[in-house]
């Protein structure tokens, strides 16, 4: 079982372990496993699922600077605009289980079940849709969520984005929760795959690389952070009980997220196995 490290002694109110989602939590993008029936349901189409991907992997490969941020911020809100969102919520729960069951790491639903054990909260923090994000928080039975909000305006998304739970933003989130719950942000944990979640890991007292990026992995090194490797997919249901249909309900994704984390992973996969 993959045991926190740096651990205080005993369950104590007012730790949080805050986990990023995408290959930290499960296997894959979030946004990646939703892209077909996306597509198959006609958001997204070939063209534009094009265009959002390759400015997603220039954004990726190029690092995280607030231009190229606010560019893929852009890519987004331009994608999702006129969506309708009971039809997204609907193509979620049709297909959450099937999409997400087979990608949870066995590692991360052994260090949540242990946070949780100890008393700790369990918040996941994801650059994602809330509206995807939600749905799979619930099925892993973590405390709180916190993911990228889309505005709504007579039920379809208007374009503009709420908030952008990315890089800092993710601070900025653990800060505002231990200020809301009263966690002891040196006794919390965070774990994550990306480089562009350092200001997180620098928020709190017991940071963990998961799965690495080259430059997390080359920073922890240096700072002598833990680096965990989840190597084993498996099964959610075999491990955590379903949702009720109010919980499914919820449901879904930003496309362009979706679009461009496809072929960002297939990209980074064929340059870097170990990323």
């Amino acid at each position: 079982m993959a045991e926190p490290s740096d651990s205080p002694a005993g369950p104590g109110p007012g730790v949080a372990a805050f986990f990023d989602l995408d290959k930290t939590i499960i296997a894959s993008s979030s946004a990646l496993a939703f892209s077909k029936p996306m597509l198959r349901h006609g958001l997204i189409s070939r063209r534009a699922a094009l265009k959002s991907a390759y400015a997603q992997l220039v954004f990726s490969l190029s690092g995280a600077d607030e231009d190229r941020t606010e560019r893929m911020r852009a890519e987004i809100s331009a994608l999702c605009t006129g969506w309708d969102v009971e039809q997204v919520r609907a193509i979620v729960n049709e297909t959450l289980h099937d999409i997400v069951d087979p990608l949870v790491y066995a590692e991360a639903a052994e260090l949540i079940a242990s946070h949780k054990a100890r008393g700790h909260d369990v918040i996941v923090l994801s650059a994602a849709g809330e509206e995807v994000v939600t749905p799979i928080a619930g099925l892993l039975g973590v405390t709180h969520s916190v993911a990228t909000r889309m505005e709504i305006v007579d039920g379809r998304y208007s374009g503009q984005v709420d908030f952008y739970c990315y890089g800092a933003q993710k601070s900025v989130a653990a800060k505002q929760l231990a200020v809301d719950n009263g966690y002891d942000l040196s006794s919390c944990f965070a774990y994550t795959d990306s480089s562009t979640d350092i200001p997180l890991l620098e928020t709190v007292g017991h940071p963990h690389a998961v799965n690495p990026d080259r430059a997390l992995r080359r920073l922890s090194l240096e700072r002598g952070w833990p680096v965990l490797t989840f190597t084993n997919p498996v099964s959610l249901r075999s491990r955590i009980p379903a949702p009720s249909a109010t919980a499914l309900a919820v449901g879904v994704g930003l496309g362009a997220m979706a679009a461009g984390m496809t072929w960002y992973s297939l990209s980074r996969r064929r340059r870097d196995p170990q990323a």
